[in-house]
């Protein structure tokens, strides 16, 4: 059963090592153990092309992608690339600045930046990329069935037996009569279905962030209509809106296509009484440019909602076992984490991986490093998502201020996996702290709702 070009797995298993999923995580775990001479497996349910949310990525991808040398493909896909990243304002913020920030006249309103203001180690372009997902994790599958991966598409996995540790046994859906496949190690990538989580009952709702996302594809948008500068019509946009934890995203996916979601939490989208359109329309007519230009566009996919985004799990690794992506943690997308987190996570488990399949061992402790980076990597992404929803002017403030700017940037390039915590977030967190603290600060009523404690930033 093991791909062509594969050698066969030790042990009497079927593979060296089965991967639950063929997303970005799925694909680029299979790449990394199919270029280091492991027999692979990997089990998607579905069959690519398949449509999916999260169409922005982030230049800390690029390494990942040259690293596993699926770059030229994605290169040659034709995606539209991605430069840089803006954030606009409901209302002008000008005006209110407490002394020691140093930020354009224009006050705290828009913030934009290009990714090429700051080196980031391995990335060797000033761009990155919007993709279509459906395109970019086909191209990505099919790329680690070429280096030799085995890919069985539309197979489900329905449960994994860790009866015996050395040799997981996965149930899958494979024809008529249930069948089951063998391996020395098990890399869960089932994304939000989150299998293995569910499956030993690990997995913990997010206790403060509770977003839903309805979203659609639109042709025809005028992406300079929200813009100070038509250079930036081709960054990703996360405009405010003025509710409480709500904004939108602006994504363009081909040369006239534009991806855009609304994102709010729960209680709020309940009140729609799932009617998407009506909670989609009624939440982009508070930014009446934005929606002026909406309605000028068709429609070319339907409404669709995304809901309960985030969670955690108390363990992402075990014998013979490890979660990556989605399949171990989910956060709020509004800094287009979520492939990243993916890739990276992938890598850095499959750096762990190789190693314990050299000592012919698969215990727990053989993937302290992934798991110690991981959750690193992932609280910074937490807590640095959580600062912006609980005071986002304080983030457009840190954004624009040249002090702190290459640190953000660095966050919002994904850069945060080999690193110490950064002195930025560090600065935000106790800046936030004395707005908090002093009722008559001059932030103190823009504060949101959202207050996120130290034990929901370490899920696992």
């Amino acid at each position: 059963m093991t791909g062509e070009g594969s050698p066969p797995a030790a042990g009497g298993a079927d593979f060296d090592v089965a991967v639950i999923g063929g997303g970005p995580g799925g694909s680029t775990a299979a790449s990394y153990l199919a270029k280091a001479g492991l027999s692979v497996a990997v089990f998607e349910a579905q069959t690519f092309p398949r449509e999916h949310v999260g169409e922005s990525l982030v230049p800390a991808t690029t390494p990942v992608l040259l690293e596993i040398g699926a770059m030229d493909k994605i290169e040659a896909a034709g995606f539209p690339r991605k430069y840089g990243a803006a954030w606009s304002a409901a209302t002008g913020n000008a005006g209110i600045s407490p002394l020691g920030f140093q930020v354009p006249d224009d006050g705290f309103g828009n913030a934009d930046l290009l990714f090429n203001e700051r080196v980031q180690p391995g990335v060797d372009r000033d761009y990155t990329f919007h993709v279509d997902r459906g395109r970019f994790d086909h191209i990505l599958l099919k790329h680690a069935e070429e280096l030799g991966a085995k890919v069985f598409s539309g197979v489900r996995v329905h449960g994994v037996d860790f009866t015996d540790r050395d040799l997981p046994a996965l149930d899958i859906g494979l024809g008529p009569a249930p069948s089951r496949v063998h391996a020395r190690m098990v890399v869960d990538a089932s994304g939000r279905s989150t299998l293995l989580g569910r499956q030993l009952k690990v997995k913990v709702p997010d206790p403060e962030f509770k977003q839903y996302a309805v979203h659609a594809w639109f042709d025809g948008l005028d992406r300079t209509a929200l813009t100070t500068d038509e250079r930036q019509a081709d960054y990703i946009f996360i405009h405010f809106l003025p509710l409480e934890d709500t904004w939108v995203w602006q994504i363009p996916i081909t040369d006239t296509i534009t991806s855009v979601g609304v994102v709010t939490q729960k209680a709020r989208f309940k009140e729609a009484k799932d009617d998407l359109e009506r909670f989609f329309w009624n939440s982009v007519a508070t930014r009446p440019r934005l929606s002026d230009a909406l309605r000028r566009t068709e429609r070319v996919r339907p409404f669709k909602s995304e809901g309960d985004y985030s969670y955690g799990m108390r363990k992402v690794a075990g014998d013979s076992m490890v979660l990556i992506g989605d399949a171990a943690r989910f956060v709020d997308p509004i800094f287009s984490s979520g492939v990243s987190v993916a890739m990276n996570s992938a890598r850095l488990a499959c750096a762990d991986i190789v190693a314990a399949a050299g000592a012919g061992d698969f215990r727990t402790h053989r993937f302290d490093t992934y798991v110690g980076k991981l959750r690193r990597a992932v609280s910074t992404w937490y807590e640095f998502i959580s600062i912006y929803y609980r005071l986002n002017i304080l983030f457009t403030a840190f954004v624009q201020d040249p002090r702190h700017r290459p640190d953000m940037l660095k966050l919002l390039q994904g850069d945060v996996y080999d690193d110490e915590e950064p002195k930025a977030l560090i600065a935000m967190r106790e800046f936030l702290a004395v707005v908090e603290a002093d009722p008559t600060h001059l932030w103190h009523d823009k504060l949101g709702n959202l207050r996120v404690s130290q034990e929901s930033r370490c899920l696992f």
